[in-house]
């Protein structure tokens, strides 16, 4: 049996890793003594979750066929499948992102394992795209993907200043 997905599965998939990043952002920032660290972190997490709300919004926009169930289901394990398509540290509860930070990570590391979270990101909703037919919202993963590479951009960006300002380790 061949599964087929449609937008709105994956746009509820893109909501969850959205609100697992805010949440990511919104520890890291806790734990800053850095002010412009800890101003920065609350930005991107808000950012976040501006990007959940666009997700939800793109969600509600979506027809009824790119609504439309397409994989018989009588036990429930689609959810199942679509967690193991996704890499663990992107969305899998049990691994969340947020709980793995000590409080010792500098800007520069909390940066780079956003940058991964975001390249894992990208690599699941590229694997996602053939699963979703494009009359079945297709086009709306290309969508994503676009808005998450922008997303890595950003990041390498903050990176680079950071990486300039000379923050070597949390607060300083």
């Amino acid at each position: 049996m061949r599964l087929r997905f449609n937008a709105d599965e994956v746009l509820e998939i893109a909501e969850q890793i959205e609100r697992n990043g805010a949440d990511f952002y919104a520890r890291a920032a806790e734990q800053q003594q850095d002010s412009s660290a800890h101003s920065m972190l609350q930005e991107l997490a808000a950012m976040e979750v501006e990007h959940e709300k666009a997700f939800s919004e793109m969600r509600a926009g979506l027809s009824d066929d790119e609504r439309k169930e397409l994989t018989f289901d009588p036990e429930g394990e689609l959810p199942l499948y679509l967690r193991a398509l996704a890499d663990k540290s992107v969305f899998d509860k049990k691994v969340r992102p947020a709980e793995q930070l000590t409080g010792k990570e500098s800007v520069e590391e909390i940066l780079r394992v956003a940058i991964g979270l975001e390249k894992d990101s990208v690599v699941f909703y590229l694997g996602m795209h053939d699963l979703v037919p494009e009359r079945l919202g297709g086009a709306r993963i290309d969508d994503i993907v676009k808005e998450e590479m922008g997303h890595i951009a950003s990041l390498r960006d903050l990176l680079q200043c950071a990486e300039g300002s000379g923050h070597a380790a949390q607060g300083e």
